[in-house]
């Protein structure tokens, strides 16, 4: 096995590598003593030393990945064999019990069913989420963040949450609630070494360049990170909540909680209306009708007009809402593209202008990207309904099949259906 980091390291791609060790970067330069002798090996090369310790001193510590803080854990235990002998902590394993005596071996079982060692870990893990925590606070209060956003390279200074958020709102890629998240840098510097080396963040794998990977990311919606990939658990501070317990399983154990609660009386619930806002301004009205005779009579923007007018159907309405706010947030006319510095003076240059009936090309904002929300929760998306040609009086019982909508030759395909031959066949045989 000596040679096995010769074998398998060209087996690895760079960006792998490149990950695996800027991860680890802190970790090579700490190194970490056998509890028995002077050897020392790099914190973020363990395995070398567990083998130290069971091939040279017939030692096994238990559950490696729960300990908190490893060379604390190792420091602390080397003093104490130095106080007493081994056998006072560790369970003895006999190996080839029933076989000759120069054949047999005893090999030590370090684990926390010795109280010390697991109140230990305890000590270790409660101290390492202190640190934790403190960071998380330093990062959450740290009003001089600079980054250049990983998809548009805008620049963004001030707090962290001022990126995550752009980055879930405009190119619907979410790593969690800023507060939720530690270490938020080193999380961003991972996630840029992923797309610079043309790596796909949920599914991994490589691609030639960035504009297929766009692609790629979009099509297939991998704009989210891949929760099997443990390298990102260090970034989450759910992770350092309990001893022994991932995240799935803190969270498991809430919803076992909820479950236990037999209160199924609701009758206290009350609904909050959500209302839906206007495209131009920040009036909310509680339905799509309120809201669309504010927006014909403040901005001049007939919504109904439009849906007639283009036959618009319902995700291509959806797209042309998320298509409108998205130009207006980005301060942007979107009939003639003139930029401005604020939302309100974009609108005051449209109704000047008489372009907020503008709309462009239909090629020019049917696109998937405006299946995503410009906006979370935006009830105006959920109020909308398909045209009144398809809602009024429709024949349900019609042979007429249901095609997507980006298929427009209707009658061709109907003429060359397999049904038509089917129904043919059937007729003539009988």
């Amino acid at each position: 096995f000596c040679g096995q980091d010769c074998i398998l390291e060209p087996l690895c791609f760079p960006e792998q590598l490149s990950d695996s060790v800027s991860l680890a970067s802190s970790d090579d330069c700490c190194l970490v003593s056998c509890v028995f002798c002077s050897h020392l090996a790099p914190l973020s090369d363990k395995d070398q030393l567990l083998k130290h310790l069971v091939l040279d001193h017939k030692l096994v510590i238990a559950d490696i990945k729960l300990i908190a803080d490893f060379p604390k854990y190792m420091l602390y235990w080397k003093k104490r064999f130095t106080e007493q002998p081994i056998t006072d902590f560790c369970s003895v394993i006999k190996t080839n019990s029933e076989g000759p005596a120069e054949l047999q071996e005893n090999y030590f079982l370090l684990c926390d069913v010795l109280p010390e060692d697991r109140i230990l870990r305890e000590q270790l893990q409660q101290k390492r989420l202190e640190e934790v925590l403190e960071q998380q606070q330093k990062e959450r209060n740290d009003t001089s963040f600079q980054r250049t956003c990983m998809f548009c390279n805008e620049d963004f200074t001030g707090n962290r949450s001022v990126l995550l958020n752009h980055m879930a709102r405009e190119h619907s890629f979410s790593i969690g609630l800023p507060d939720n998240i530690v270490y938020c840098t080193e999380f961003l510097d991972a996630l840029e070494r992923k797309l610079d080396n043309m790596q796909c963040f949920y599914c991994e794998k490589i691609f030639r360049d960035k504009t297929t990977l766009k692609d790629h990311m979009r099509k297939k919606q991998h704009r989210r990170i891949n929760a099997n990939n443990h390298d990102y658990d260090r970034f989450y501070v759910i992770n350092y909540l309990e001893l022994g317990k991932t995240w799935e399983e803190v969270l498991s154990e809430d919803d076992r909680e909820l479950l236990k609660d037999d209160d199924d009386d609701w009758s206290d619930w009350q609904a909050h209306p959500v209302c839906a806002v206007c495209l131009f301004c920040e009036q909310q009205e509680e339905n799509m009708e309120k809201i669309c005779t504010h927006m014909q009579e403040a901005h001049k923007f007939d919504l109904h007009k439009l849906k007639t007018e283009l036959n618009l159907k319902f995700y291509q309405q959806v797209k042309l809402v998320n298509y409108i706010r998205r130009e207006l947030h980005q301060c942007r006319c979107y009939g003639c593209q003139k930029k401005l510095e604020t939302k309100e003076e974009v609108v005051q240059h449209m109704m000047e202008a008489g372009h907020v009936m503008q709309i462009p090309e239909i090629s020019h904002w049917d696109q998937p990207q405006y299946y995503f929300p410009t906006y979370e929760n935006d009830a105006l998306l959920t109020a909308l309904s398909d045209s009144e040609s398809e809602s009024e009086g429709a024949d349900h019982s019609s042979d007429v099949p249901v095609f997507p909508e980006d298929i427009s030759n209707l009658k061709a395909i109907k003429q060359n259906s397999v049904l038509n031959k089917l129904l043919k066949d059937r007729g003539s045989s009988s």
